[in-house]
């Protein structure tokens, strides 16, 4: 069984975890990379590397999927939460407060940090019938 998620609801469930997916379309290929994030409503912040290929999308600012979900094999059960909106550098006023609120798996290099302006979020629960 699939259910759509209440946006208040896919909020609540932004909260839960700390890694997501930004997919965007460069060089007319669709990219798919995971990103460590904190969330202001209605914002969410990545931080990536001064010279990698988020940090040189976030210039041009343009319109991308950002993506979350949670699944328990074993209950059968998950969710899925979908974004999407617009990648921008962030101020450097803003900057220094953020970097601390995001640790980032993949290293300490990755200290620009990003931000994703939620326009649409949309989510789903399925639960799977036990045999």
């Amino acid at each position: 069984m699939i259910r759509d998620v209440p946006e208040q609801e896919c909020y609540e469930l932004l909260r839960t975890t700390t890694v997501g997916r930004v997919g965007f379309v460069t060089d007319g290929r669709v990219e798919i990379f995971p990103v460590n994030y904190d969330v202001s409503k209605p914002d969410v912040f990545v931080r990536t590397s001064s010279d990698g290929i988020l940090r040189r999308l976030a210039d041009d600012r343009p319109q991308v999927a950002f993506e979350i979900d949670y699944h328990d094999d074993l209950a059968g059960t998950g969710w899925s939460v979908l974004m999407h909106g617009q990648l921008s550098p962030v101020s450097d006023d803003d900057a220094s407060a953020l970097t601390g609120r995001i640790s980032a798996w993949a290293g300490s290099e990755r200290v620009v940090p990003l931000r994703f302006r939620i326009e649409s979020i949309s989510g789903r629960r399925v639960r799977r019938d036990r045999p």
